[in-house]
């Protein structure tokens, strides 16, 4: 591994793990050897991070010298660990751990009173049950289909319907949507010739075709939400066409 990539994976080490983070802790993480690890530290220092501690009793990163800095209002702190303290309870361990990768690396960029404000926020979102909870091989499916959306890929699924029919299809996924207590993707569905919703904990199995759709993804997901905001508007009927 390049030594500037080291640096850069010590130091978001340093962002993630709790504070004061052993020396041998941030070695594992780094894949070299302790006395690497202190020229490392130093480098960083020399560089212009400020890190407190020293060996034998753990390091602490006080200024990321690789991010800027960054000026956020109270309330906005506020809205930001309420809003990645959400994602961390829904489910998703990919999601929650890129949640905390988040907040570390903001936490990192505020001045320490912003930091302070960020680390003792008053607002939290502790949710006793994950808002959807996980099932086997969750991580893998959410994988596969997140890649599919962002590489504008089709994917072959294998699905149960609410009767517990299996099918297989090809869709075009589009987004993934968070409801109240289910996930659904939203998809170009192949077999049907249409849009179709798919809610996730019914997906058996989901499987790249190599098959790109790009750059189709952002236009049918407009027309798919036109789609759904129209089945689901008001009546635009004037009071003296209802009948009476």
């Amino acid at each position: 591994m390049a030594r500037t990539d080291r640096l850069f994976r010590l130091l978001h080490a340093m962002r993630v793990l709790p504070a004061p983070v052993t020396a041998a802790r941030l070695a594992e993480e780094t894949g070299v050897s302790l006395r690497s690890l202190y020229r490392d530290i130093d480098a960083l220092r020399a560089a212009g991070a400020r890190i407190e501690g020293e060996r034998g009793y753990g390091y602490r990163l006080i200024e990321d010298v690789a991010l800027p800095p960054q000026t956020f209002e109270r309330i906005e702190i506020e809205a930001l660990v309420l809003g990645l303290s959400e994602v961390r309870q829904m489910g998703d361990p990919a999601l929650a751990q890129a949640a905390a990768s988040v907040l570390a690396k903001v936490a990192a960029t505020l001045p320490d009173r912003a930091e302070q404000h960020l680390l003792h926020a008053a607002s939290r979102v502790r949710r006793f049950q994950a808002r959807f909870p996980t099932m086997p091989g969750m991580e893998t499916l959410m994988e596969t289909i997140r890649g599919g959306c962002w590489r504008e890929e089709a994917l072959a699924l294998h699905y149960s319907d609410k009767d517990g029919t299996l099918s297989e299809r090809t869709i075009l996924p589009l987004s993934i949507v968070y409801l109240d207590s289910k996930m659904t993707l939203l998809a170009w569905c192949g077999l049907r010739s249409a849009y179709r919703m798919f809610r996730i904990d019914r997906i058996r199995a989901a499987a790249a075709t190599g098959t790109s759709f790009r750059p189709r993804r952002a236009t049918l997901l407009r027309g798919y939400l036109a789609e759904l905001e129209a089945e689901c508007a008001p009546s635009l009927a004037s009071p003296q066409d209802v009948p009476t």
